[in-house]
């Protein structure tokens, strides 16, 4: 009953608590993982957490807080079942920024700079809104982000100092960055090839990937489907390459388009 009532407790505390409050109370502890804190209102043990990336973009936790010390974060998620709050002390250290990116909205258009190539993905300089603290830029672009077409390098699709217009995703709150979309920007080619595809149409298309299931087919421009293994030949194949080789102009027919999934599979032996 004693442990039930505690539970109760807890929840009715965080019933009142709403992303974007600000909270205040004392850090209990702090491990590798972040840091633990005693709310002020709940005493009896510590509800507030900070992720590690949450305590600052700037430094680790152990050199932004100490046991006892008094801080004020935001909250950025409360869990009632786990009974506790996610808190964000990078908020409070970057009051300007924070606000900034709170302020964006799904599917907002955001112009900037390519700032930064990193093979984790671009950096953009946005043209309005503060400096990151750390990185070369607010905006970031993940690499399925930046094309429908397939490629290897991001450098192939944007090159630092070139002008980008990107569709606002998602405020990073552990990162403080704005996740951006360069491809929402341009037409989905798989969607404009679909619409006049059908089972049973026959295509000419160039290999351009081995995998040990299949192959993968260019039948338009950034427009690529899977030939099965199977399907690769009318004689039993282990691997393709003893069939096909990348760059090999091939006939294939269409045995299904997947449009929810964005997937296009192909018969060369069919063909």
């Amino acid at each position: 009953m004693g442990e039930a009532s505690a539970d109760e407790a807890v929840r009715r505390f965080l019933a009142a608590i709403r992303v974007g409050d600000l909270c205040t109370g004392t850090v209990a502890e702090i491990t590798r993982s972040g840091v633990s804190v005693i709310l002020d209102g709940y005493v009896a043990r510590p509800l507030g957490v900070v992720g590690s990336l949450d305590a600052s973009w700037r430094r680790r936790p152990a050199e932004v807080a100490v046991v006892g010390q008094r801080i004020t974060a935001e909250v950025i998620a409360v869990d009632p079942d786990a009974g506790r709050v996610r808190l964000s002390m990078a908020a409070t250290e970057n009051p300007e920024l924070w606000a900034f990116l709170k302020r964006l909205r799904c599917g907002e258009i955001l112009a900037g700079t390519v700032a930064a190539i990193e093979r984790f993905g671009v950096f953009v300089a946005l043209d309005e809104g503060p400096d990151h603290p750390v990185y070369p830029g607010v905006g970031f672009i993940t690499h399925p982000e930046l094309s429908w077409r397939r490629f290897e390098a991001a450098s192939e699709v944007v090159e630092i100092g070139e002008r980008v217009s990107c569709e606002f995703l998602q405020f990073d709150t552990w990162n403080g960055e704005a996740r951006l979309s360069l491809r929402a920007m341009q037409p989905d080619p798989f969607t404009v090839c679909a619409d006049g595809l059908a089972v049973g149409r026959t295509l000419r298309g160039r290999v351009t990937k081995l995998v040990p299931f299949g192959v993968f087919v260019q039948v338009a421009d950034g427009v690529e489907g899977l030939v099965p293994l199977p399907e690769l030949s009318a004689e039993p194949v282990s691997v393709p390459d003893g069939v096909v080789q990348i760059g090999d102009e091939v006939s294939v027919m269409v045995t299904d388009v997947d449009r929810q999934r964005r997937r296009l599979t192909l018969s060369r032996r069919r063909a």
